[in-house]
């Protein structure tokens, strides 16, 4: 115990560090017999000695204690318990707690910490209290006991944590592993009722045919009202699941959804037999810590292509909000609500039918319901609990100014598409509410988003008389009403992901995909032996280029596991097996019709950032081999100044190289630069036949809007002067099909085809690069010849600025009108007193919200 005494010295004298002493004393006494425990400061185990206490809270140190009833304990994965180095494992104890207690406020101003996040369950025991045994590293185990403490901590499904007992010696996990695969087919608890001896719920449903799923017989001995099966979906390695970095956890959700089989879309929405095909005996489970797989279940009514239509909206739009590798999406069919057990892998109906629901389906959804379920309703007739719809022919399909109120008693106001009804309160109802709540700000405030909790199982219902599930590109969207959609359409995801949020799901969508090799990718093939030969004098030993960032290994192949990091990058040189969903290099030679620029890429499907990539070559690189790095996601994109440039799959990505000699025309304005490559993404897509009338243009200093509505792109330029030569890098990014949860070029093509009765063709990333390069080499020669003059009417005729009035410095500034730029590239205003302002780009940015010149933030 001496080392234990050691360490409750650091606590009192380093007291103001929690996270960081928890982490080292946890560390250190991992090899111990010792148990720590968070709990209340009643609830400390007898004879433990007291390290930190904190608002009636207390992290505590006492001797190891055995887990009992192992034998009682249901596994969450069927697999190996092994914990890796510098892992633990633990168990939490809650309680399940309904209504508004299940969400109290935190008293710290510090963010949320959700369990689930920072451990991977193993195993759970139903009752009172609800148990889990969970592994964390120790950084993460560290986060949840510090967010314990500070009663910020937050679990699913209404649990409440009490307690926090670390830790497990592999010997106990091997006997419950052992336990598990000794005793027949484990059940968990739909839910964590508060006493096992509850009575069953008068409203539960039943199982269709002789209540077995697949081709398990049925198992009476531990199967009770309340219980459900664990349906399995396959993991086809699920030791190497267990040693993914705990990093990724958040965006593995309890298995490796690599390993997963690709669940095929099934119009029929029948879940029969999807457990039985994609599961083979003894391999592990894949379900929540409550016990039910993570299906999301969409019923649209009928089979009908309207009704299928609807329900690949519905699906795509909550695909963008909630997190991927988390849930699966499955329609849900009448038949199928009739037949099929599909309460017992449910997490959330979403209810999106505009026929009025049959009174035997509302039953079951009503059961659903009364077991503790979770629905959404979106422009669906489904209502309870005495609301009734009522149809204003006025708001049909219109477009409508929505007050949003949040759980935590914020407003959001947005633009929405109505779907013509409202929900009214029944003569003599009082009802109960949740605080989400929606209404229109007009003069009757009609209610078009209620929260109504519904019995004593934590079910609730969120129902939505407005088109969430519509993006602004919606064929019922009226053309006059695309910028106001538009306009409000991140607000839109805000409000859907708070509903998500509060039902259940987590919309933590913010998954790092892992980092993958380089290929060298030619425009020409005539250059591939002169680029091979002058590669072969600059690789130094094992063909790597280092530079002050990072390295590249340039390799023939890469199929063995080269590692990928930010710092360390293999490039593939063998381009004869090369193939790419997102990036085709015939599209690219095809629009590329440039002498120097561009002909050498550098392609990654992840990659950390393009302005990176080019470091270790951009100075020794022949010029006549223009090199272009192009990625098709970024982990960290960069923007002006500090700024996060977000990177999705379908926005434009690239870093060019671009040489201009110091005492050229442009050499002497370098600042120009940015100007003509956001102007060269402008002309990429106005200059191709038909296209000439998209709203695209340019915003000083170097962004590219839509109008002057919406920015969708934006261009970042490093410049480095070498001996009488600028070696620029011009960094890139725009949304070419990225539709969410902004606005992309794709979105502007399909609201000039509505309004116009065009069919303009959507473009690709892929075409508009090399087109956007083409464009800036001709852009660039004009200027060469025949300076800014040449280029600039061309720039104000794209440019977003024309006349424009706007105030310097702050709100009450002097007022200017803007007049254009200048012969060096930076912007001139005319203030009230005849003076003429040159503002640079570098110290000041442009709120186009209000009209702003604004200096930036250092």
């Amino acid at each position: 115990m001496l080392i234990t005494l050691c360490y409750l010295y650091l606590w009192a004298r380093w007291g103001r560090r929690p996270a960081a002493l928890v982490r080292t004393t946890v560390r250190r006494l991992l090899a111990t017999r010792c148990s720590f425990t968070f709990c209340g400061a009643a609830a400390q185990p007898r004879g433990a000695r007291v390290c930190l206490s904190r608002g009636g809270r207390v992290f505590c140190v006492s001797e190891s204690q055995p887990i009992d009833d192992l034998n009682k304990w249901a596994l969450f994965l069927v697999s190996p318990l092994i914990l890796e180095a510098e892992h633990i494992a633990f168990v939490t104890e809650s309680v399940w707690v309904q209504g508004e207690n299940s969400r109290r406020p935190s008293s710290s101003s510090d963010p949320i910490v959700k369990w689930s996040d920072c451990c991977l369950p193993l195993a759970c025991r139903p009752g009172d209290p609800y148990q889990l045994i969970a592994k964390a590293s120790v950084d993460d185990f560290s986060k949840l006991g510090v967010a314990f403490m500070e009663d910020r901590l937050q679990m699913a499904n209404g649990l409440i944590p009490q307690k926090i007992v670390l830790h497990l010696q592999d010997s106990a996990l091997k006997e419950l592993k052992n336990q598990a695969t000794n005793k027949p087919a484990d059940v968990l608890q739909r839910s964590p009722v508060p006493a096992p001896e509850a009575e069953p719920d008068t409203g539960r449903m039943e199982r269709a045919g002789d209540g077995a799923s697949g081709n398990e017989p049925p198992q009476e001995s531990d199967r009770g009202e309340g219980c459900v099966e664990l349906c399995p979906l396959h993991l086809s390695s699920c030791h190497e699941c267990l040693e993914l970095e705990n990093s990724t956890i958040e965006s593995v959700k309890f298995a490796s959804a690599e390993n997963i089989p690709h669940l095929p879309y099934d119009p029929s929405g029948s879940l029969e037999g999807v457990a039985d095909a994609t599961c083979p005996e003894g391999e592990g489970r894949r379900v929540t810590i409550t016990g039910k797989v993570p299906n999301i279940l969409i019923y649209v009514g009928s089979d009908s292509q309207e009704a299928l239509d609807r329900f690949q909206q519905v699906r795509s739009v909550l695909a963008d909000c909630v997190d991927p590798d988390g849930y699966t999406l499955y329609l849900l069919s009448g038949d199928s609500a009739r037949r099929d057990p599909w309460p017992e892998s449910c997490l959330l109906l979403v209810l999106a039918s505009r026929e009025p629901v049959p009174k035997d389906l509302h039953q079951k959804f009503m059961a659903y319901l009364s077991q503790g379920g979770k629905v959404l309703g979106l422009s669906s007739s489904f209502t309870f609990a005495g609301f009734q719809v009522t149809n204003k022919d006025t708001l049909q399909e219109t477009v409508q100014d929505l007050v949003f109120s949040k759980a935590d008693q914020s407003q959001v106001k947005l633009s929405i598409l109505s779907s013509g009804c409202v929900y009214e309160v029944g003569p003599g109802e009082q009802l109960s509410l949740g605080k989400l709540q929606g209404h229109l700000e007009n003069e009757d405030k009609d209610r078009l988003i209620v929260q109504v909790p519904f019995g004593t199982r934590g079910g609730e219902a969120v129902l939505c008389q407005v088109h969430l599930e519509l993006p602004p590109t919606s064929s019922i969207v009226q053309a006059e009403d695309f910028n106001l959609l538009k306009s409000s359409n991140v607000r839109r995801y805000e409000v859907l992901k708070e509903i998500l949020t509060t039902l259940g799901l987590s919309c933590d969508t913010r998954q790092i995909p892992a980092l993958t090799p380089l290929h060298l990718l030619l425009a020409a093939e005539e250059i591939r032996e002169p680029l091979m030969q002058w590669l072969g004098k600059q690789v130094g030993p094992g063909g790597v280029i280092k530079s002050s960032k990072l390295s590249l290994k340039f390799v023939a192949s890469c199929k063995s596991k080269e590692e990928v990091t930010p710092a360390a990058v293999p490039v593939v040189t063998d381009t004869t097996a090369f193939s790419s969903e997102h990036f085709n290099l015939d599209i690219y030679r095809q629009n590329l019709q440039t002498k120097q620029l561009g002909k050498v890429i550098l392609l990654a499907e992840v990659a950390s950032t393009t302005m990176d990539l080019l470091d270790g070559l951009m100075f020794e690189m022949p010029q006549e081999m223009g090199l272009i790095a192009i990625a098709v996601r970024q982990t960290q994109g960069k923007g002006r100044g500090r700024n996060a440039w977000l990177s999705p799959v379908g926005c434009a990505l690239s870093t060019l190289l671009v040489r201009v000699p110091l005492r050229s025309l442009l050499g002497r304005r370098i600042p120009f630069v940015q100007h003509l490559m956001s102007l060269a993404v402008v002309e990429a897509v106005r200059s191709i036949p038909g296209y000439q009338d998209i709203n695209l243009r340019v915003k000083w200093p170097n962004d590219i809007y839509y109008g002057d509505l919406m920015k969708l792109g934006g261009v970042l330029v490093n410049s480095t002067l070498m001996g009488e030569t600028f070696y620029i890098l011009i960094g890139c990014g725009f949304n070419v099909t990225n539709s969410n949860p902004t606005i992309c070029i794709n979105d502007l093509v399909a609201a000039y085809n509505r309004e116009h009765g065009a069919a303009l063709e959507p473009l690709r990333p892929d075409c508009l690069i090399a087109r956007t390069v083409t464009a800036l080499e001709q852009l660039m020669d004009r200027f060469q010849d025949g300076g800014p003059h040449a280029v600039l009417p061309l720039y104000y005729k794209y440019w977003v600025h024309s006349a424009q009035q706007v105030r310097l410095g702050s709100a009450e500034g002097p007022k200017a009108w803007i007049v254009g730029l200048d012969d060096s590239g930076f912007l001139q205003v005319h203030q009230e007193d005849g003076r003429v302002v040159t503002v640079h780009p570098d110290g000041n940015s442009f709120d186009m919200l209000r009209n702003l010149i604004v200096p930036k933030s250092q």
